[in-house]
């Protein structure tokens, strides 16, 4: 797939896809979070979860579409960069966490462990992100 770096325009429309997928990825999950946390104790915790989840979702697809595609425009190179390993290793980390989390149904516990739970899940994402900028430079 090196034809995607080829084009002028192609592959920064894919970074443009790649941040809007991170956004709807962390943005929600940010909001659950808080609401696991204790903020917004009004708010009933399933339907925000249900919205939450599936904005996030959303944003995972995109996130992992266009990140293969840009993987595909130079995967020898990336390869060969830790911080690319690093980061796959934190996204796999990511989501044994979120794994972990729903099979023990830490929305209906919001107990101390799922506090830390989500917390691991905020730091993992952001050191995915991290990772993802120290990458492009």
């Amino acid at each position: 797939m090196s034809w995607i770096g080829e084009h002028a325009w192609l592959y920064p429309a894919l970074e443009v896809v790649h941040i809007l997928g991170i956004a709807m990825l962390l943005g929600p999950l940010m909001l659950l979070d808080l609401r696991v946390w204790g903020a917004g104790a009004a708010l009933p915790v399933q339907p925000l979860a249900r919205l939450s989840l599936g904005l996030t979702a959303g944003g995972f697809g995109l996130v992992l579409l266009s990140g293969l595609l840009m993987f595909g425009s130079q995967p020898a190179e990336l390869l060969a960069n830790r911080l690319f390993i690093i980061k796959l290793g934190l996204v796999m980390l990511a989501g044994l966490n979120a794994l972990w989390f729903h099979s023990r149904e830490g929305l209906q516990r919001l107990d101390t462990l799922a506090r830390v739970q989500t917390a691991t899940s905020v730091v993992l994402w952001l050191a995915v992100i991290i990772c993802g900028r120290w990458l492009a430079y």
